[in-house]
């Protein structure tokens, strides 16, 4: 009898694979933008006065 049966591996790798195909269809492979300015926008600076 181990910690976890096998069914909690199956529906974790499940689970994060769902998951990472969730983020990815958010994200838009096919975007024209990278992947990083689909999370984080590019910074401006503001002009000295």
């Amino acid at each position: 009898m181990g910690l976890f049966k096998a069914d909690f591996y199956r529906f974790f790798a499940l689970g994060f694979a769902g998951g990472a195909l969730l983020v990815l269809g958010v994200l838009g492979l096919d975007s024209h933008a990278t992947l990083a300015n689909n999370i984080v926008p590019p910074a401006h600076a503001e002009a000295a006065h």
